[in-house]
């Protein structure tokens, strides 16, 4: 054999060599993927999803990470985007070879990726998401937080069991979100509260920057409690302009305003807002004090619901493969099923419904001096039904 041959067969070899180390390399970590949005109007929101389940896999490999090998977080940003969303979902499946998926981002986006993760096995947990939608795709994906409906039980509840109101006005945002806020509201009121009259309810455009035509109309009802639903960045300006109108009434909100930006749009507006939702920065459990202060100081913010749920979901995932013992999809998925009694950042999940609906408490927050407070716990069975 000629020296130019030897060359050549030896570099084959080395190349296949390095080939197989690859490969073997690849399959020491096991995958688990993750969609937020990292740019745009909601990238607060999917940063502090993106940092917290980072945190997540952080402290998990540094304990030794599951099943003996380390666990490798593949993230992408969707933007918030459905088309983005859907696009980046089958990379995470066909090319990065995920075994389960975190789904930190907003309803719109995880509504179209759930279908396709349910139909290549491979398990959901959705965050923070709130569509019906998401569940339904399939028997691989459950979600971490509350349905639409659920929250707008609870603000409810807040607004007549806690604050007393008998003249209660709805605002909301005109999407799936708002309106099915707005609809666990009104189904809460007819069965518990037929004293409770409502008597104005105003829906915006979700791009609305102006809410002052809508709150002269609730005004001029005066009642005592409103219920106003939105992300940060719509209850930030709202309850700022409220408070410029002379508005003195209660008011109350769900997750989607939970966000220490919130506090940078309202300045003092936001003092005494209720909102409904999936984190208590009162909890005394030392595991949640500690990530609260350990975000904190890295990242210089508070953290906020997102990031709790989102290190949620990627636990939930987690200890499915640990209670499976295996990285079969079924296994795991049944297995999440099966979750008990699990102690989570957002409280200690008691299971999943045959729909995989959490079942957990809802915390009621109050903003005091600038920041969230705990102000109550929601666990009647009947109220957190999903």
């Amino acid at each position: 054999m000629s020296f130019s041959k030897v060359l050549r067969t030896m570099f084959v070899v080395l190349c296949l060599s390095a080939l197989l180390v690859s490969v073997a390399g690849a399959e020491e970590t096991i995958k688990i993927g993750l969609l937020a949005p990292l740019t745009g109007k909601a990238a607060d929101d999917g940063l502090n999803v993106k940092n917290s389940v980072e945190m997540a896999v952080e402290k998990l490999n540094a304990a030794g990470g599951v099943l003996g090998k380390k666990v490798e977080l593949v993230t992408y940003d969707d933007r918030a985007e459905p088309k983005d969303a859907v696009a980046l979902a089958h990379k995470l499946i066909e090319q990065d070879k995920i075994v389960g998926f975190v789904a930190g981002s907003y309803s719109f986006p995880t509504r179209a990726v759930a279908p396709i993760f349910q139909e290549a096995e491979v398990p959901l947990v959705a965050a923070y998401a709130l569509h019906p939608d998401i569940t339904k795709a399939g028997d691989y994906c459950f979600r971490n937080g509350f349905l639409g409906t659920v929250e707008g039980r609870g603000c409810a509840h807040v607004a007549v069991k806690m604050l007393g109101s008998k003249k209660l006005a709805l605002i909301h945002a005109d999407n799936d979100f708002g309106r099915t806020l707005a609809e666990g509201a009104r189904k809460y009121v007819e069965k518990y509260a037929p004293d409770t009259k409502i008597v104005h309810e105003a829906v915006y455009p979700f791009a609305e920057k102006d809410y002052t035509p809508y709150l002269s109309k609730i005004k001029a009802e005066n009642p005592d409690v409103i219920i106003a639903s939105g992300y940060f960045f719509q209850m930030g300006p709202l309850l700022k302009q409220a408070r410029e109108m002379g508005i003195t009434a209660k008011i109350v909100g769900e997750e989607g305003a939970d966000s220490p930006i919130l506090f940078n749009i309202a300045g003092k507006a936001a003092d005494g807002f209720i909102i409904v939702t999936n984190l208590d920065r009162d909890d005394k459990r030392p595991f949640v004090q500690e990530y609260l202060k350990q975000y904190k100081e890295r990242y210089g913010i508070d953290t906020c619901m997102t990031g709790a749920s989102g290190y949620d979901a990627f636990l939930i995932i987690i200890n499915g493969i640990k209670t499976a013992g295996s990285l079969e999809p079924k296994k795991i998925r049944d297995a999440i099923a099966a979750t008990k009694d699990f102690d989570g950042m957002t409280g200690v999940i008691k299971g999943f419904t045959p729909e995989r609906e959490v079942v957990k408490p809802l915390q009621v927050q109050i903003v005091k001096d600038g920041n969230f407070r705990h102000y109550a716990v929601i666990d009647d069975p009947e109220l957190i039904a999903q």
